[in-house]
């Protein structure tokens, strides 16, 4: 397993940008596929962006396309979500997660909670009206 941890939440107007950073302490990084998820007050934990081990493909919720973008550096055991023109309905705590072995079966993103096996302990991301 990864251990994961988020920076780069805060608060910011609707229509600004943040970016999250997620970096990781194994040495699986590079086999690793890699997503963002939210889970806002009262609302289950959903699916943000994902992308692959090898950073070829990702994938997003339609809520976020267009918006934000999922990134990676092997180099620095490093994945970002930069989030701009910001929404209120965005207001949530991001949570980083990796798959740890996705190299070995799949270049496609992961989209759902049970198909990963490292979550960070989440970063507040606050958008004011």
């Amino acid at each position: 397993q990864e251990q994961l941890v988020e920076s780069g939440g805060g608060l910011v107007q609707a229509g600004g940008s943040l970016r999250l950073s997620c970096a990781a302490s194994g040495r699986t990084f590079s086999s690793s596929a890699m997503g963002w998820f939210r889970q806002a007050p009262g609302k289950e934990r959903e699916f943000v962006a994902g992308i692959s081990w090898s950073g070829g493909s990702t994938y997003y919720a339609d809520s976020v396309k267009g918006r934000f973008t999922i990134s990676r550096d092997n180099a620095k055991n490093t994945v970002y979500l930069q989030m701009n023109s910001l929404k209120p309905e965005d207001t949530a705590v991001y949570y980083c997660a990796a798959r740890t072995d996705a190299r070995r079966f799949t270049q496609a993103p992961m989209t759902r909670l049970y198909q990963y096996d490292s979550w960070g302990q989440g970063t507040q991301v606050t958008v004011s009206s």
